[in-house]
């Protein structure tokens, strides 16, 4: 039993290797976690009291909007803080392709979330470039990191809801993504109500999970710690589908040529980052900065890189301030 699941485990790991080679550059692979045959089969939990979690449901604020760039400056307290230190300390992802993942070339975290961490950094010290520390999280870290200010930002595809933001501040709307789900390409699934009954993947704490939970459909949710996990429980068919943002599903359609995205959006999740709720100044700053980034091309230019070519043409979002 335990040699099959290396083998399995193997096999998953040649697939994402293959492509790698096949399609030079355009094709990275992403870092998974060490095989351990205490948790094999992957780790998951099927419902459980973390299936609501995201609040995505909670509709009593506008949590598009955020405070003003106004009167931002590297002198305000927070900011001043993170400069004296000389670094600034970003949760992000490691797992998922075209966002943050590891580059296994060149051990470097890359994607559009990554680039958004360099820019802020950029904008403090002069250049990113020895000014970053990196900490990878899992989804369900993400607001315990900024409540116990482990990290000054959390980059991670990180959807802003009422819910979060009671714990946690968040920037402006920085993109805009939408649920889907990711099938094997023989399957006829466009959406939730196509997997009645049927095993779907997501993240703990994820906005994706709760609505997988709480679909009329009554699909079975199943969840884990990295996204990375669930394209593997999809690839050895200990899920049907995999159920979350576009973008998320675009990477790893990317890396396997037998899934597709299919459906349309079943959602609007509005990225934002993170930032400790008690340091409003840093949140007018990181704003300044993704204003700058909105208005010289800089967004643009990484959506393009990183985004454009799956996904198709788009604009960044405009920010609502309070």
């Amino acid at each position: 039993m335990i040699r099959s699941r290396h083998v399995f485990r193997a096999a998953a790991l040649a697939l994402v290797a293959v492509l790698a080679s096949a399609c030079g550059s355009a094709i990275q692979p992403i870092d998974l976690p060490p095989v351990s045959d205490a948790a094999w089969p992957m780790p998951a939990d099927v419902g459980g009291p973390d299936a609501s979690a995201g609040g995505s449901s909670d509709n009593s604020c506008d949590p598009t909007a955020s405070l003003s760039p106004a009167g931002a400056s590297t002198s305000s307290s927070s900011v001043a803080k993170i400069k004296a230190r000389g670094k600034l300390i970003a949760g992000v992802d490691q797992t998922t392709y075209l966002f943050g993942f590891r580059n296994p070339k060149t051990g470097n975290l890359e994607g559009f979330d990554i680039d958004v961490v360099n820019e802020i950094a950029a904008a403090i010290f002069g250049s990113a470039e020895g000014h970053v520390q990196f900490r990878a999280i899992a989804s369900s870290q993400r607001e315990q990191v900024l409540k116990d200010h482990q990290v000054d930002i959390v980059v991670r595809t990180y959807s802003i809801t009422c819910a979060r933001l009671k714990d946690v501040a968040f920037s402006s709307v920085y993109y805009v993504a939408g649920q889907k789900i990711l099938v094997p390409k023989a399957s006829n699934a466009e959406s939730l109500s196509d997997l009645k009954g049927k095993r779907v993947c997501a993240t703990k704490q994820s906005t994706s999970l709760a609505k997988i939970a709480t679909d009329p459909a009554h699909p079975t949710a199943v969840s884990v710690d990295n996204w990375s996990d669930c394209l593997i429980m999809l690839q050895q068919h200990q899920v049907d589908a995999v159920s979350t943002d576009d973008t998320i599903l675009a990477g790893m359609a990317a890396q396997d040529p037998t899934v597709k995205v299919a459906g349309a959006p079943m959602t609007t999740e509005n990225y934002g980052i993170g930032i400790p709720k008690d340091q409003p100044d840093l949140v007018r700053y990181v704003n300044s900065v993704l204003e700058t980034n909105r208005n010289n091309g800089t967004w643009a230019g990484s959506y393009q890189k990183w985004v454009g070519a799956r996904l198709g043409p788009a604009t960044p979002p405009q920010p609502k301030y309070k």
